[in-house]
């Protein structure tokens, strides 16, 4: 029996001697903080009151904490205590967050405009809420509201509405049909980090696809309208390894999203899409920044003129066009270097030079259409940047583009935000 309550001894002294050396967070406190609230930035953190100092883990914080919309900065500073106690203190910048949206394009055919407005930072919570109106010859609009940290670090969800509508060409075989195309749809997604790189998202839309002919269509096979109800279930992936300073970006990024769709009439088969983007980006110097995206997609092969994929302006090819094209498959890259002209207080201005190049998979022919050089787009350019430091997403962007290549277009990108 001695020797139970000798080694329950032992084992007390060790515990409590390893304990007590064992560096420990005492206080965590906020500077700087106006708007979003500390008991969203302290359910956050995975650093926490009581547990052991890691730095690595207060690092990757810091990281996080740079992603979220509401904070432009942060930096921490750790103070010792005596008995191995540590305070943190966290030292913020905000951003501001209630951000209006605007894009505005032209090419030779084509002026469309949209504009909106979004709130990043609802309650203090970093929840987005916001609308926008499209007019590019037809109305188009949307609602949104995503909160990916409403139930704690980890779990949240998303809600959108959209009512788009647009004149489309559908391309069948040489010939072409110009065609008003319009979606209703309404979307819930939830999304779980798994950790500072992971996140996956789950959703479910449903929505209404119309197509209606500016013109009556004779002698082709396809109808003069299309009505159809259809589901939608879609997943998410990201990887995502970035680190910012500012509007500056360097590290790696990829999401993937594939979905499933059915549709309710006989007109449209179900069908597969999936598309992922790389982004890759490199700071060159204390001024310039080398940005990269390169996008893959395929869907099912159906030789059908009502292709997911769609060859627009302000999407993938800058200057091309309002969706000039369709296809199954998608294989868009586009590559710009960034260089600061000025960067005073809170306002910096910043040139930018581009190439964007894609090709895609004509409905129902094989992937070797990916190189047939009728299918092949490259376009160039150059573009200027005003950007706010303290104001996110405010980043006024203006891109000419010019194609290279055989019958292409050319014309101006408006719009704010970075395009990738």
């Amino acid at each position: 029996m001695k020797w139970i309550v000798c080694f329950f001894t032992f084992f007390c002294i060790v515990v409590s001697s390893t304990y007590a050396q064992t560096e420990h967070v005492n206080e965590l406190h906020f500077t700087g903080l106006k708007k979003t609230k500390t008991a969203f930035i302290n359910r956050f953190l995975e650093t926490k009151k009581g547990q052991p100092l890691d730095s690595v883990q207060l690092q990757s914080d810091i990281i996080r904490l740079k992603r979220l919309p509401s904070i432009a900065n942060v930096s921490y500073k750790v103070i010792a205590l005596p008995n191995n106690q540590y305070n943190i203190i966290f030292n913020f910048e905000e951003n501001f967050t209630l951000i209006p949206a605007f894009n505005y394009w032209t090419t030779i055919n084509t002026t469309a405009y949209k504009f909106g407005g979004y709130e990043y930072n609802l309650f203090g919570e970093n929840i987005t809420f916001g609308g926008f109106y499209q007019n590019n010859g037809q109305n188009t609009f949307g609602l949104n509201v995503s909160a990916p940290y409403l139930f704690s670090n980890k779990f949240g969800f998303g809600l959108n509405y959209l009512n788009w509508k647009s004149e489309e060409p559908l391309y069948i075989g040489d010939q072409s049909a110009n065609y008003v195309y319009q979606n209703t749809s309404y979307e819930l997604l939830g999304s779980y980090e798994l950790n500072s790189k992971t996140t996956f998202q789950l959703g479910v839309s449903l929505f209404n696809e119309k197509y209606n002919a500016t013109e009556e269509i004779t002698g082709l096979d396809i109808p003069n309208q299309m009505d159809a109800n259809k589901q939608l279930v879609k997943f998410i992936y990201t990887h995502q390894n970035l680190d910012y300073f500012y509007f500056y970006i360097s590290g790696f990024k990829s999401v993937f999203n594939g979905q499933f769709v059915t549709a309710n009439n006989n007109a449209q088969n179900n069908f597969f899409i999936a598309w992922n983007d790389f982004l890759y980006y490199k700071r060159v110097g204390t001024r310039g920044n080398w940005a990269n995206r390169l996008r893959l997609g395929l869907s099912t092969n159906n030789d059908s003129p009502f292709a997911p994929f769609s060859l627009d302006n302000n999407i993938n090819l800058r200057g091309v066009g309002n969706a000039v094209d369709r296809g199954t498959g998608s294989v868009v890259f586009n590559t710009e270097f960034r260089y600061t002209l000025f960067d005073k207080k809170n306002i910096v201005l910043q040139s930018n030079g581009f190439i964007d190049a894609g090709s895609w998979r004509i409905p129902g022919k094989s992937l070797k259409t990916f190189a047939d050089s009728e299918n092949i787009q490259v376009y160039s350019g150059v573009g200027i940047r005003m950007i706010h430091k303290n104001i996110f997403n405010i980043n006024f962007r203006i891109d000419y583009g010019y194609g290279l290549t055989k019958n292409a277009n050319r014309g101006f990108v408006f719009g704010i935000g970075q395009y990738f």
